[in-house]
C-alpha cells in the first residue's frame, strides 16, 4: 500500500514522504490517526503543489531552532546538592532538574561540570554545561 506521510514519523520518513506500507498498518493505524493519506493521483498532485511551502517553513523553523541553540550553548545551568563520601550525589540531577529534554537521558550522578546536548529540531542539538557542586 503506498501513502503519502502528514506527519514525520521516525521509522517511516518525513512528512510529505511517499512510503510503501503494509496494508493493515496504513489502514489500521496510519490512516485513521491522520498520520497519512492514500498516494492516490489527486493527493500526489496536491502533495507536490504544497511541498514548496513545506519545506520553506520547514527552513525556516531549522534556522530559528539553530538561533536559539546558539543562544542556548552560551548558558551555564549551576545547580547544588548535597553530597556523601567521594563527591558522590545524594540522588542525582535529571533531565527534569535541568528543564529540556536531554539526548542523554542518564542522570547525573556526580558533582561537577557536565555537558549534555538538548535537540531542539532533528537536525539542530544544542550543548548546555551544567555544573553541579556541594550545598553549603
Amino acid at each position: 500500500m503506498k501513502v503519502i506521510l502528514t506527519k514525520d514519523l521516525e521509522n517511516l520518513g518525513r512528512a510529505g514522504a511517499l512510503v510503501e506500507v503494509k496494508t493493515g498498518y496504513g489502514r489500521n493505524y496510519l490512516l485513521p490517526r491522520n498520520l497519512a493519506v492514500l498516494a492516490t493521483a489527486k493527493n500526489i498532485r496536491q502533495l507536490e503543489h504544497q511541498k514548496a511551502g513545506i519545506l520553506a517553513r520547514a527552513s525556516k523553523e531549522k534556522q530559528n531552532m539553530s538561533a536559539m541553540a546558539e543562544k542556548l550553548s552560551t548558558i551555564e545551568v549551576r545547580l547544588t546538592r548535597k553530597v556523601g563520601e567521594q563527591n558522590r550525589l545524594f540522588g542525582s540531577v535529571t533531565s527534569k532538574d535541568v528543564h529540556e529534554q536531554l539526548v542523554s537521558r542518564e542522570p547525573l550522578k556526580e558533582i561537577g561540570t557536565h555537558e549534555v546536548e538538548v535537540r531542539l529540531h532533528p537536525e539542530v542539538v544544542a550543548k548546555v554545561k551544567v555544573t553541579i557542586g556541594p550545598e553549603a
